[in-house]
C-alpha cells in the first residue's frame, strides 16, 4: 500500500474510532487515539499481523478493541496513556518555552515595529502620531501595563521624554531600518527601569504588578504541593511495589488480583511520579532565580537611596545661583548641549602628515574605538589647561591621541594640534590646577598623577579598567565564483586510469603497418628499422598451488565513548588468531 494511501486509511480508522467514543460520552483527542490504535496493533494478544495489509475485519476489529478500551474508566492503562500524551503536547524546556515566547513577542510587535521603521512623518501631527506609537510599542515589549490606560500612557510617556524627547524624532527617522529597531529596543529597557525604579521609590509604578509579592506566595506553595504529591505517589508506588514481591510467591493471590490490575496501576503511579520529578527541578530553579531576584531588589533599594541621598548634595546650586540671577547672566547668550558642541566639529579631522611622531586613532582604523579609557573623563584638555579650568566634551572623532599609552581627545581640531605640540606641558598645567581645586583628582581621575592621595587597596585597581587599542584586524574579500559563463569540455578526462587506456589504444600497434622508405639522401646515412608488436607472454598452470599465509591483527580498544563516570577508561583487546589456526 502506497503511504499517502496507509496515511489516510490511518487518519479514518482514528476518526471513526474518535466518533464511536464521542457517541458514548467520551471525548477522545485525535493524539490518544492515535497512541490507542499503536498499541492494540502491537499487543500480540490482538492478533494483528504488521506484515500484512489489513483487512475490513482487521480494521472493524481494530475499531472495536479501541473503543472499548477507550471507554474503560477503570483502566489504568489508559489514564497512564491520557497522562503520557497530555504530558509530551504541554510540557517543555525552559530554553524552548521561553525561546517561543520571544518569537510570539516579535510576531505580535513585528507590526507596531514596521509602522515605527517605515514611517515617513513630516507635519507636527505626523510626529505627534509617531511618538504615540513608540510609547505604545514600549508598553506592549515590556509587558508593563496596557497602552490603553490613559494613566500608564502618561507615566510612560514621561519617562520617554526623559531620555528621548520628541525633537529628537529627526534624528530618528534619518536612522536605517536596524539601527531603528535597535534604538526602540534600548528605549524600552530604559524606560521600563525607570519606571520601576520610580516604583519603589513610591512615585509611580502605575500598571505593575506587584511581582515579588506574587513570587513569595506563589513559588512555595507550589513547590510545597509537588512535594507532597511526590511523597504521597512513592509511598503508593512502594505499597503496590510490596504486594507485587508477595503476589509472586503466592500464585492463589495472583489468580484472585488478576482482575485489579495491580502493574497497570504501578505503572501509573511511577509514570505520575517521573513527571514529578521531571517538574520539580524547573521550580527549584525558580526559586534560585526568584532569590536572585530579591538580591535585585535589594539593588534597586540601595541605588534608590543613593540617588535620593545625592539630591542632598545639590543645595547649594539654589542658594548661590537662584533662578533670576542664572537668567540675568544668560542674557544674550547661546546655550549648547555637548551634543550640539560635538556636532559643530563633526566634520574636522587632525592632519597626520603634520604629526609623523604620534599615533592618532581615528573609528575606521581602531576596531574597539568605543571602549578606550579616555584621560579626563572625555574632556578637552587643552581647552581646561588653556582657559584654567574650563570643562568642554572631547569630540573623538576628531582623532584620538595616543601619547605614553593614554589617550587624549579634544574639542576642536586646532586644540587637537595645540596639545600634540607640547603634551607635557598642557598635562603639567592641569595637575597644577587640580593641586588648587583637590574634587578634578576625582572629576578628572587624575589618581595616577596623585597616588599619594589614594589608599593602598585601591591603589592596585586604577589600571582595572585599561583597554589596548586594536589598530589591526582581519579583513577578507570575497569574490564570485564563477566569473565566465560554465564551459563543459567532452573531450576532458579526470579518470588516471581512463587517461591510461586512452593512451594504450593509442598505442597498440596489433592492427598496424610500419612502412619505411630509403631515399637518396639517406642512403647508408642511417638505420631504417620496422616496429612489431611483442610476443604474447604463454604461462602454463600446475594442479596444485601452495602458499602460507600470516594472520591478520585485530586489536581493538573498548571503553572510548565513556560511560558514567567523567574519567574514560579503555580497555585494549587483542583478537588476532594463532598462526597454527589460520
Amino acid at each position: 500500500m502506497p503511504p499517502t494511501q496507509a496515511e489516510s486509511v490511518i487518519k479514518n480508522i482514528i476518526r471513526e474510532i474518535g466518533q464511536e467514543c464521542a457517541a458514548h460520552g467520551e471525548i477522545a483527542s485525535e493524539t490518544v487515539v492515535a497512541f490507542m490504535v499503536k498499541a492494540v496493533v502491537l499487543d500480540p494478544s490482538n492478533g494483528f499481523n504488521m506484515d500484512r495489509t489489513l483487512i475490513k475485519s482487521d480494521v472493524q476489529k481494530l475499531v472495536k478493541l479501541c473503543v472499548a478500551r477507550l471507554l474503560d474508566s477503570k483502566n489504568p492503562s489508559l489514564d497512564t496513556i491520557k497522562m503520557q500524551v497530555y504530558f509530551d503536547m504541554n510540557y517543555t524546556s525552559r530554553e524552548d518555552f521561553l525561546e517561543e515566547h520571544h518569537r510570539v513577542l516579535e510576531s505580535r510587535l513585528s507590526a507596531v515595529s514596521r509602522e515605527i521603521t517605515d514611517n515617513r512623518a513630516c507635519a507636527r501631527e505626523e510626529l505627534e502620531s509617531l511618538y504615540r506609537k513608540i510609547v505604545s510599542y514600549v508598553l506592549l515589549r515590556s509587558g508593563l501595563g496596557s497602552p490603553t490606560d490613559i494613566k500608564i500612557v502618561r507615566e510612560a510617556t514621561a519617562a520617554l521624554q526623559s531620555v528621548f524627547p520628541q525633537a529628537e524624532l529627526g534624528t530618528f527617522l534619518t536612522l536605517g531600518k536596524k539601527d531603528k529597531e535597535r534604538q526602540l529596543k534600548e528605549l524600552t529597557m530604559i524606560v521600563t527601569g525607570i519606571r520601576l525604579f520610580n516604583r519603589d521609590c513610591g512615585k509611580g509604578g502605575e500598571g505593575i504588578d506587584d511581582l515579588p509579592a506574587i513570587l513569595h506566595e506563589a513559588i512555595p506553595a507550589t513547590t510545597q504541593h509537588i512535594d507532597s504529591q511526590l511523597q504521597i505517589a512513592q509511598e503508593q508506588a512502594f505499597r503496590y511495589t510490596a504486594i507485587l514481591e508477595k503476589v509472586m510467591n503466592n500464585p492463589l493471590l495472583a489468580k484472585e488480583l488478576e482482575s485489579y490490575m495491580l502493574k497497570e496501576a504501578l505503572y501509573n503511579i511511577r509514570q505520575y511520579e517521573i513527571f514529578l520529578q521531571t517538574v520539580l527541578p524547573i521550580f527549584i530553579a525558580l526559586a534560585s532565580l526568584w532569590m536572585s531576584f530579591q538580591d535585585e531588589t535589594v539593588l534597586i533599594s540601595v541605588l534608590s537611596n543613593l540617588t535620593t541621598n545625592l539630591e542632598l548634595f545639590l543645595g547649594t546650586h539654589e542658594l548661590l545661583f537662584p533662578e533670576k540671577v542664572i537668567q540675568a547672566l544668560l542674557d544674550g547668550v547661546t546655550v549648547k548641549s555637548d551634543v550640539f558642541r560635538i556636532k559643530e566639529h563633526i566634520e574636522e579631522r587632525v592632519h597626520l602628515p603634520d604629526f609623523r611622531k604620534l599615533d592618532w586613532l581615528f573609528p575606521e582604523t581602531t576596531a574597539n574605538f568605543d571602549k578606550l579609557v579616555i584621560q579626563y573623563r572625555g574632556f578637552c584638555g587643552y581647552t581646561f589647561a588653556s582657559t584654567d579650568g574650563l570643562l568642554l566634551p572631547g569630540n573623538p572623532t576628531i582623532g584620538i591621541l595616543k601619547y605614553k599609552e593614554k589617550y587624549y581627545t579634544f574639542n576642536t581640531r586646532d586644540a587637537a594640534h595645540s596639545f600634540a605640540e607640547n603634551p607635557e606641558h598642557y598635562i603639567n598645567l592641569i595637575k597644577e590646577r587640580a593641586k588648587k581645586n583637590a574634587e578634578l583628582i576625582q572629576l578628572l581621575e587624575l589618581h595616577q598623577q596623585f597616588e599619594t592621595l589614594i589608599p593602598y587597596s585601591q591603589m592596585r585597581d586604577v589600571d582595572k579598567h585599561y583597554i589596548k587599542p586594536i589598530t589591526k584586524c582581519e579583513n577578507s574579500t570575497q569574490t564570485d565564483t564563477h566569473i565566465l559563463p560554465p564551459t563543459t569540455v567532452r573531450s576532458y578526462e579526470w579518470n588516471e586510469w581512463e587517461l591510461r587506456r586512452k593512451a594504450i589504444r593509442l598505442a597498440n600497434l596489433r592492427q598496424k603497418i610500419t612502412h619505411s622508405v630509403q631515399t637518396d639522401f639517406s642512403h647508408m646515412r642511417r638505420e631504417n628499422s620496422s616496429q612489431v608488436y611483442p610476443l604474447k607472454s604463454v604461462s602454463t598452470q600446475s594442479m596444485r598451488e601452495g602458499s602460507t599465509g600470516v594472520p591478520r591483527p585485530q586489536i581493538f580498544i573498548a571503553g572510548l565513548r565513556g560511560g558514567p563516570s567523567k574519567k574514560t577508561h579503555g580497555v585494549k583487546v587483542n583478537l588476532t588468531r594463532a598462526v597454527d589456526e589460520t
